[in-house]
């Protein structure tokens, strides 16, 4: 049950700003991150409930302690060790109004992140907690059938988490990100469960450093299958790259500084006959270049009103 997709106040970017001066800049995107959590959404990304208000709370834990480089070697060693965590409570807001445009159904979300991160970089070390930075989305949704079921969205994320450009650990990016996006969803109680959600990330330029991080092409994906009694188990993750330079000063950076990565990890979900389902998934990163590399568990519930 889907109206776009949870924004990366919870992703490693939030929390390692400060790394890529320790790293000679070999972090793509400011500082290795990416505003959008990448891997978060898995089934039912593209199915839009039926008018009403969700509340839907998201739980992760993140834990990295790589820095690869462009060529995929771990580059930890050379800034004196890292590592990197992040745990996130993440309430989201639904409304699926009464209204269709465009033949789609109207519906609108906030999201609003509770993060604890802590980093240490070399000697560095650092603990924030705190209300991330927020995101706003227009959505319509679509039902091809009973069975196949999509989403259009637009998404707005707002820099309004706490950040200085000093820190190594941050709980908000300071830079504006809209994102257009796809979602799509093949659902089956018995049988095959499929579900893709593709989104571009535009990133506006972060006024206290002069950065501009590159456009990012990326993906949430999951495939499972229905047991007939509410259970789906399967597998997901993401794919992830970034398809234009990083700037800075309006000059691009050397070698682009572009990122890339590929998670996989097991997924199950259980949809009671009320109308509230559980997911949990661990998702661990492979083929990583130029980001912080470890894994993440995710949860998600929803109880309709």
């Amino acid at each position: 049950m889907k109206v776009g997709s949870l924004r990366a106040a919870v992703s490693i970017g939030a929390v390692m700003t400060a790394a890529s001066m320790f790293c000679n800049a070999a972090l793509a995107t400011e500082g290795g991150g990416s505003v959008y959590a990448n891997g978060v959404e898995s089934f039912l990304s593209g199915a839009m409930p039926p008018p009403g208000f969700y509340p839907i709370v998201y739980g992760t834990r993140y834990r990295a302690t790589a820095l690869r480089d462009s060529e995929g070697n771990d580059i930890a060693a050379a800034v004196g060790g890292f590592r990197a965590e992040v745990t996130g409570v993440v309430p989201r807001f639904v409304w699926v109004t009464k209204h269709q445009v465009l033949g789609g159904q109207l519906a609108f979300h906030a999201i609003v992140p509770l993060l604890d991160v802590d980093v240490r970089v070399g000697s560095n070390k650092m603990s924030k907690r705190g209300v991330g930075d927020l995101n706003f989305a227009t959505a319509l949704g679509y039902h091809a059938s009973d069975k196949l079921h999509y989403v259009f969205a637009f998404e707005v994320n707002a820099p309004t988490g706490k950040y200085s450009r000093s820190d190594v650990a941050n709980v908000g990016r300071n830079y504006w990100m809209v994102e257009p996006l796809l979602a799509i969803s093949y659902i089956q109680p018995r049988g095959l469960n499929a579900d893709l959600k593709l989104m571009l990330d535009y990133n506006f330029r972060n006024t206290d450093t002069d950065y501009r991080s590159g456009r990012e092409l990326h993906a949430d994906y999951a495939v499972g299958w229905g047991l007939g009694n509410g259970w789906v188990l399967g597998a997901g993750g993401y794919l992830y790259r970034q398809v234009s330079d990083d700037h800075v000063g309006g000059t691009d950076v050397a070698g682009g500084n572009r990122g890339r990565a590929f998670a996989l990890g097991p997924v199950v979900k259980y949809q009671s006959k009320n109308g509230w389902f559980l997911t949990a998934k661990y998702e661990n990163q492979y083929d990583v270049r130029n980001r912080a590399d470890g894994g993440a568990f995710w949860v998600k519930t929803i109880v309709p009103f």
